[in-house]
């Protein structure tokens, strides 16, 4: 599961430091590459409550098979694409696979390990290798790009999927469906869910693109809202819906889902204001920006042995707290370094406390956001909880660098304003998960 976990994460950044190099090979400027990022995450975190719902109703050995296998078959059509828009066509159903598999395998993980001590260490490692998976996405597209081409950050992944494939089919047991029907699944939810981030980062980037028609950003804004409005009314009136309303009665699991959210959207700005500050301010290649990168993938290994202890000394709210208020100060250094255009040596001290807020607050979030699930809901609870960490991410790059680097719409330093916004967002999340509720409070002691 974790092997799984780990190259889904790699496709989330793998392709940025690559995004030069496949511009350059089919003749498309910066903003249409933007899709090759985008139309990944947004895709999959938009699925993932529709593949979240699908492991509780099919089963989640079936489901984590054949979201793994479409996920795989999507990496080499990545790799082997004849065109852009192939590559965006099979990024997307990259996206669609993720969707599909990645609440099955955390479904598989939480309901492996009984609520306490195993399962805070269980996450860990979950979430760990998630972190690394997101970081050294940078720096294997860094070393990958300049030794072998760009094609070669999505063909790198095939093998390693068909092994996770093999081993499922060993190790994971039969589990019985909840239901069957297609009756039972929310296809039009799922299509509304999906539409409504599109739409929003679609404005979002065109509100800051010179020489746009005017009327597009607007147009895309009010239908992201009219999607989202559309999403609650069918939730309201289907049968078996999406995303059940009384899902919305436990509110610790509501608390650690937004905090997520704003969490995420500071970390994912901060990985690309890396990659920006590197190759653009500093001029530094493909390779040595994505070496640089190593100390936050060395940082996060450490903290992902400290946490299981630290969780259950403290407690997850104030894992989360600690969490937030690292990832806010690791921004003040991103921000200070771009503004006195200091070398790159400097950022390493925004690394250190980024890799310390993905630890504590992430896996805090992750283990309230899945308390108290059953059979029944697992993969509601872990689809619902993936989703808010990818669309998160999605909606923090697309406001935080959409805004920061648009300099019609402020005239500042791209650096200062993503930073700006991004702490804004965390004080946010501060003060929403100061009030959590529930296990936030008691994660009983780590065992030795």
């Amino acid at each position: 599961m974790s092997m799984l976990q780990f190259f889904i994460a790699v496709d989330v950044t793998v392709v940025n430091i690559a995004l030069p190099s496949i511009g350059d090979e089919f003749g498309v400027d910066a903003r249409a590459l933007t899709w090759v990022v985008v139309g990944y995450t947004v895709t999959g975190g938009g699925l993932l409550m529709l593949g979240g719902r699908l492991g509780d109703l099919l089963g989640r050995r079936r489901t984590l098979l054949a979201g793994t296998t479409l996920f795989g078959a999507a990496s080499l059509l990545a790799g082997l694409a004849p065109s852009f828009g192939w590559l965006v066509g099979a990024r997307l159903l990259q996206g669609a696979g993720e969707a599909i598999a990645l609440p099955a395998a955390m479904a598989t993980i939480v309901l492996m390990f009984p609520e306490g001590p195993r399962r805070s260490r269980a996450l860990s490692v979950w979430a760990a290798v998630a972190s690394c998976g997101l970081v050294l996405g940078l720096v294997l597209s860094g070393i990958i790009t300049a030794q072998l081409g760009w094609r070669w950050v999505f063909l790198v992944s095939v093998p390693f999927i068909l092994v996770v494939l093999v081993a499922a089919l060993g190790l994971v047991e039969r589990d019985r469906p909840v239901s069957r029907g297609a009756g039972s699944m929310d296809v039009p939810g799922a299509v509304l869910l999906t539409a409504g981030p599109l739409l929003f980062t679609l404005g979002v980037i065109e509100a800051g693109e010179p020489g746009a028609p005017a009327w597009v950003a607007p147009a895309a804004l009010v239908g992201a809202v009219l999607a989202g409005l559309a999403f609650v009314r069918v939730e309201m009136r289907s049968p078996d819906p999406l995303l059940p309303l009384s899902f919305f009665a436990h509110r610790g699991r509501v608390a650690a889902n937004l905090t997520t959210m704003l969490l995420s959207g500071a970390l994912s700005t901060s990985f690309l204001l890396f990659t920006f500050y590197l190759q653009d301010r500093l001029g530094i290649g493909p390779l040595g920006a994505g070496l640089t990168m190593l100390p936050l993938a060395v940082a996060l290994i450490v903290f992902a042995t400290l946490v299981p202890r630290l969780l259950g000394r403290w407690g997850a709210r104030a894992c989360v707290l600690a969490g937030l208020g690292l990832t806010a100060a690791a921004m003040v250094v991103i921000a200070t370094v771009a503004a006195v255009d200091a070398g790159a040596a400097p950022t390493v001290l925004a690394m250190l406390p980024i890799a310390a807020g993905m630890g504590l607050g992430l896996v805090g979030l992750q283990y309230v956001a899945v308390s108290g699930v059953t059979d029944d809901d697992a993969g509601t609870a872990s689809g619902v909880q993936r989703a808010a960490d990818q669309l998160g991410g999605s909606a923090g790059v697309a406001v935080f660098v959409g805004i920061g680097f648009a300099p019609a719409l402020h005239g500042g330093d791209p650096f200062v304003v993503a930073t700006a916004l991004a702490g804004l967002g965390l004080l946010v999340g501060a003060l929403v998960a100061w009030r959590m509720p529930g296990p936030a409070t008691a994660v009983p002691a780590q065992e030795g």
